[in-house]
């Protein structure tokens, strides 16, 4: 049975699908790119369907797409050096990957378009695939911005008290502005498993937004934060309250400030 294959249609879905993942790079890179400069790269991306017309082997089929690939990203970023190329083209072949691979699923899962239907339902198909590319790229670019902003929370830090020390994973959390009410020393929190000695403990009564109450506290000689080097003069509060997965410490923003 012979397959009509719909030109006009199929271009007009490569020429969207190419703008969106190039209009992801320039988002996630904060790249200020021009508008046309989108569109005349994802013009050059509808350059790929010439392999409906042109034979190709393996290997001449890969080197084809990688030269698509680069005149996409040399048309809409320009060149500045190789740094600036390679990382423009690691992000469009990552979301390229992801909207492709979202793309995939839902088409196989839950869109009609086996040959007796193709004809009335494909016009939905790449409207309803349209509309799941774009929210698929926005929940990524969400997601990217909030890793991105998490990551740099997510510290090593040791904690020296006087007979031992502890190895923890931190983080740091700008709404800990606990200190006591006596030195105003910045309070931070550890899981209270991690702490072996709880002798001369510190009773220092606390005030938050949504709380407040008595903490126990110990004095640390000194923590080591990678990237902040060693600080003095702070409390450990003994917190049960810590839910964050794999975090046993909560750092005080105070305390690397100081």
């Amino acid at each position: 049975m012979k397959m009509k294959v719909y030109i006009d249609i199929i271009l007009i879905i490569n020429f969207i699908f190419d703008f969106i993942v190039l209009l992801g790079t320039s988002i996630i890179l904060k790249r200020r790119v021009k508008l046309y400069r989108i569109i005349l790269g994802s013009l050059v991306g509808s350059l790929s369907m010439l392999v409906l017309f042109i034979r190709f082997n393996t290997i001449s089929l890969f080197f084809f797409k990688i030269i698509i690939g680069s005149l996409m990203i040399l048309t809409t970023f320009n060149y500045k050096d190789i740094r600036y190329f390679i990382k423009n083209t690691y992000y469009f072949y990552l979301i390229s990957i992801i909207l492709g691979g979202i793309l995939y699923f839902f088409n196989n899962q839950f869109m009609v378009s086996n040959d007796l239907m193709f004809k009335s339902c494909y016009k939905y198909n790449v409207i309803i695939g349209i509309v799941i590319s774009v929210i698929g790229l926005i929940i990524y670019l969400k997601n990217i911005k909030d890793l991105r902003n998490n990551y740099n929370k997510y510290l090593k830090a040791t904690i020296y008290f006087k007979n031992y020390k502890i190895d923890v994973n931190a983080f740091l959390d700008t709404g800990n502005k606990l200190k006591d009410p006596y030195l105003f020393r910045p309070i931070i929190l550890v899981k209270e498993e991690c702490i072996r000695d709880k002798e001369h403990v510190l009773l220092v009564p606390f005030n938050t937004c949504n709380n407040d109450g008595i903490l126990e506290c110990i004095k640390a000689e000194k923590i080591y934060i990678d990237g902040y080097g060693y600080k003095k003069n702070f409390l450990v509060g003994l917190s049960n309250n810590i839910s964050l997965d794999g975090i046993s410490c909560i750092l005080n923003e105070r305390l690397l400030e100081g």
